[in-house]
């Protein structure tokens, strides 16, 4: 690789490094494995870093790595992981708990969806692409797309630790949560 474009790479893993990694936990639910996966896709970017960066956006291209190395390590893996709905004891019920609670709640059903509608959800709801981008970054049509999501937010639905953590909590706050913080 030139030194031009070494050093494009090296600024491009340097501001986005964060972002892929917290789109990486998304996918895979483990901060370990979010990191690991974020390498992977960046050392096989690197490769090929030349057509990477010469497409219309080289972060859309290594996220589509990222979820396509997420999928392999579905393939791969033989053993399944138990996650658990919340630590064995819970002290008080403050706001930062609360949030803690909700959060944790989530990250557990998202593992409990398939990885191809875990992807659709993550890319569509938190970091908040278009159908079009998500069906780009998938490599399938928008109309896969928006049924994945439809698929995927319905068992999100169902899912028991999030409608419990939803009942005490002021669903003003919830809605306004979905709309600015991801």
């Amino acid at each position: 690789m030139q030194a031009e474009q070494e050093a494009h790479f090296q600024e491009f893993v340097r501001t986005r490094w964060s972002h892929l990694v917290r789109t990486a936990y998304l996918l895979t639910g483990d901060v370990h494995h979010a990191e690991d996966l974020t390498q992977t896709a960046l050392a096989k970017a690197y490769r090929s870093w030349q057509r990477v960066s010469r497409s219309d956006s080289p972060e859309a291209y290594v996220r589509r790595m990222l979820v396509t190395c997420n999928s392999d390590r579905f393939r791969k893996r033989r053993v399944t992981e138990a996650l658990t709905a919340a630590p064995p004891e819970v002290a008080g019920r403050d706001e930062a708990v609360s949030w803690a609670d909700e959060r944790s709640a989530l990250l557990v059903a998202l593992a409990q969806l398939p990885p191809r509608q875990r992807a659709v959800v993550v890319m569509r709801y938190w970091e908040d692409l278009s159908e079009a981008e998500v069906a780009e970054v998938l490599g399938c049509s928008p109309g896969t797309v928006k049924s994945q999501a439809s698929k995927g937010l319905a068992k999100l639905r169902t899912y028991q630790g999030l409608a419990q953590g939803m009942d005490g909590h002021d669903r003003s706050r919830a809605s306004s949560k979905q709309g600015g913080n991801r």
